[in-house]
């Protein structure tokens, strides 16, 4: 009789999952909501822009107008590079004991000509570590200008998805879509050309948001 009330009652929760199928059953226990840690790089950090105009502010604020109960942490630091975020990463999980980690790294390393396979070996190592400390990985991508080089630029934006696939972590091709690629491009980004305006950080969010949602199910 208790075994039938308890499918029952779990029956009812499943049916009342709302349209992001978050229900109860879902979630963290109470008192043990996702702890979602990013750590990127300027990209990430609001680089020239007013707090909390990042997308990474603006998915905390989706979480909550979602009723997720998730805490984000953005570790983020401008002009990180995959090692720098590979010596950072130990004393974070230790500290914030993230469920989720979202890797945003990697842009730096082209920018400063750093040898490929030293960024996609601090990648793998970073995933490897977030997953031995019990955390699911998001893997953000980027892409290089077409004027590194065709070589370069096909090599450097395959480490992403051969990370993602030899640590079955979930991957965001290209953080920047319809930002850097877009018919707009000119005006979506600071007076660097690097850096995104605040404008262009929601479609930043609409790119990393889809695998968010699929990762805190």
């Amino acid at each position: 009789m208790i075994r039938r009330h308890f499918i029952l009652r779990a029956a009812l929760a499943l049916s009342a999952a709302g349209p992001w199928g978050l229900s109860a059953l879902a979630q963290p226990a109470p008192g043990k909501a996702p702890v979602i840690l990013v750590v990127g790089d300027s990209l990430s950090a609001e680089y020239g822009l007013k707090r909390g105009d990042g997308w990474v502010a603006l998915m905390e604020k989706r979480l909550a107008d979602q009723k997720i109960a998730a805490k984000v942490v953005n570790a983020s630091i401008s002009g990180d590079t995959t090692s720098g975020g590979r010596a950072r990463l130990p004393a974070l999980l230790a500290q914030h004991k993230p469920t989720h980690v979202i890797l945003e790294l990697g842009a730096n390393d082209a920018l400063r000509g750093l040898p490929l396979a030293s960024t996609e070996d601090n990648l793998m190592q970073m995933v490897k570590a977030s997953q031995a400390a019990g955390a699911k990985v998001l893997v953000v991508g980027i892409q290089v200008p077409p004027n590194y080089g065709t070589d370069y630029t096909r090599r450097f934006g395959e480490i992403f998805a051969r990370v993602g696939k030899a640590t079955q972590s979930d991957v965001v091709p290209f953080l920047l879509k319809n930002v850097a690629d877009g018919p707009d491009a000119a005006s979506m980004f600071q007076a660097d050309r690097i850096h995104p305006l605040a404008i262009a950080h929601p479609r930043i969010l609409e790119n990393v948001w889809p695998a968010v949602r699929k990762l805190l199910r």
